[in-house]
């Protein structure tokens, strides 16, 4: 029997049974497996895929959808990948033509590296930002936060999806709630009482991913990174959107170093919602 061309293979929904399977594509592009990544996605998200005849996936992707099911506010795309024995076929603009149209009328907003640009521009997205990853092992030398931070509690957790909903412009519970779990640190920033901040570090591969870092001020996001760098010896890395030029300079100054730079793209809206001041760092570039 022929094999089937890649134009005839369905595209079907991803489970959280897909898990190694997405993990051995990123493999196979040069990317880390990030397993633990992919089973957050997987699980809050809605994943899509091409199943390979010859086994494994010809392609995938996930998208994050905020806000509820009356009226969804965004759509995250992002783990945009095609095998690398599929590249440069078409494969990747089909699956992604097929997820603009089944998120319909939601906006839709994700991270594009230079390689997927062109063809993000192609189907309408427009650039709205950009933000730089940098990566490296924390040195406090010296710094004395202007902010109080402590770990955070289950009470916490209502004023901290509160806070979120307000800095994001959308609701995203269903991955908050999974945060403390999936998350080694997490810590707020407090200020006469009222929740002024918080951050998580969560493990991938060698490092701990400083994300979502959402914070009243500048002096605010350099407490909760200088205190979540406190209590773990794993390097750090983050995405930080470029507008926070002075937190950028002062994470730098101590010890990071700019890795790459994403492009911030939307579709469907002029510019991602919220409040993009209090909004230093996404939980992950492939989910906001």
């Amino acid at each position: 029997m022929p094999t089937p061309s890649l134009a005839a293979l369905p595209i079907r929904r991803l489970t959280p049974g897909d898990l190694t399977a997405c993990a051995d594509l990123s493999q196979d592009r040069g990317w880390p497996r990030e397993e633990h990544k992919w089973g957050l996605l997987l699980a809050a998200g809605k994943g899509y895929g091409i199943d390979d005849p010859d086994g494994g996936l010809v392609t995938a992707c996930v998208v994050t959808e905020y806000g509820t099911r009356e009226r969804l506010a965004l759509g995250a795309i992002g783990m945009v990948l095609v095998a690398k024995r599929h590249a440069r076929q078409g494969i990747g603009r089909r699956l992604m033509r097929h997820v603009v149209a089944e998120m319909g009328v939601t906006p839709l907003t994700l991270h594009a590296t230079p390689f997927g640009r062109p063809l993000y521009e192609e189907l309408g997205f427009k650039v709205t930002g950009s933000a730089a990853m940098v990566h490296g092992q924390f040195v406090a030398d010296g710094f004395e936060p202007a902010v109080a931070t402590r770990a955070a509690t289950a009470e916490d957790l209502t004023a901290i999806l509160r806070l979120d909903a307000e800095v994001l412009g959308a609701d995203r519970t269903h991955i908050l709630a999974r945060l403390p779990a999936f998350a080694d640190l997490l810590h707020v920033a407090e200020e006469a009482g009222q929740l002024i901040g918080y951050a998580a570090a969560w493990p991938n591969m060698d490092t701990h991913v400083v994300g979502p870092l959402i914070a009243r001020d500048q002096e605010t996001a350099k407490a909760l990174v200088a205190s979540l760098a406190a209590r773990t010896g794993r390097p750090l890395r983050t995405d930080i959107d470029v507008r926070h030029e002075e937190l950028l300079s002062w994470i730098q100054a101590h010890g990071l170093t700019s890795v790459s730079t994403n492009t911030v793209m939307v579709l469907g809206i002029p510019e991602p919602p919220g409040d993009w001041s209090r909004r230093f760092a996404p939980l992950t570039v492939a989910a906001c």
